[in-house]
């Protein structure tokens, strides 16, 4: 009797870890961009975070939903996929009313204008919100029609998180460029590398497809790589250090 009342108790705890795993993985991806939501509304300010931040994690999400279709994963990987656009649509609205606000230009910018001079500057959300529908479509026809190959939808999927695990290499470049760290935010870094550690252990446990593993290890190496410059421009300085701050993301420029 003891030992099926311990079995039970470890099944319990078991499916507990789980769920709990399962949550992280669903809201983990957006919890960095909570405060970056809030300064950005608390000082009327979105200069800090790019706007392309929002666009890279749009077409991988969609790419992976788009992937799910071919190929089944787990459900909160394609749970976290919708709330992580959901969180950028809401994101790329703030900026872009704050932006719009104090442009002093008033000539307003559309995607029906079709200029690639102002792709992704564009004056109101609506635009932004056809482009990612206009993609949407695009990207769900031709998926429909090569559903059925293998090498289609493997390559999909490899370039959906391809593409989010590149997002830290703008910065990784821009600060190999200033040879200095300053106005990044570590805190921010070290998030990104704690939660896609995380990720990718998730990933290999619960046997995701394996594209989603390598492109994690990917992301970790990115994140240890630019915590490495952290260390390296504040122990080896290559230019004078500036007193002026600017708090930053490291994956929002």
């Amino acid at each position: 009797m003891e030992d099926e009342d311990m079995d039970q108790i470890i099944l319990v705890l078991n499916q507990l870890v789980l769920w709990v795993a399962a949550g992280a993985m669903v809201f983990g991806g957006v919890v960095p961009y909570i405060p970056q939501y809030r300064d950005i509304r608390r000082t009327q300010n979105a200069e800090g975070f790019s706007s392309y931040v929002c666009l890279v994690l749009l077409i991988a999400n969609i790419l992976r939903i788009l992937f799910w279709f071919g190929r089944h994963f787990e459900t909160p990987l394609l749970w976290q996929s919708i709330i992580m656009i959901l969180t950028m649509l809401i994101m790329l609205r703030l900026c872009t009313d704050i932006r719009v606000a104090s442009e002093l230009n008033t000539k307003r910018r559309a995607f029906a204008d079709f200029d690639l001079k102002y792709f992704w500057l564009w004056s109101r959300f609506m635009d932004y919100l056809q482009c990612v529908l206009a993609f949407t479509a695009l990207a769900a026809y031709i998926t429909y029609l090569f559903l059925d190959s293998d090498v289609f939808v493997e390559t999909l999927g490899f370039l959906a998180v391809f593409t989010e695990a590149m997002l830290g290499t703008p910065q990784l470049y821009r600060n190999y460029q200033n040879k200095s760290t300053e106005g990044m935010s570590i805190k921010m870094v070290c998030m990104w590398t704690s939660g896609d550690t995380f990720k990718t252990g998730y990933f290999v446990l619960n046997q995701a497809p394996v594209q989603f593993s390598i492109c994690g290890l990917l992301q970790v190496f990115v994140d240890i790589a630019i915590l490495f410059q952290v260390y390296y421009y504040s122990h080896y300085p290559q230019k004078p250090v500036s007193h002026a701050v600017h708090t930053t993301s490291a994956k929002a420029l």
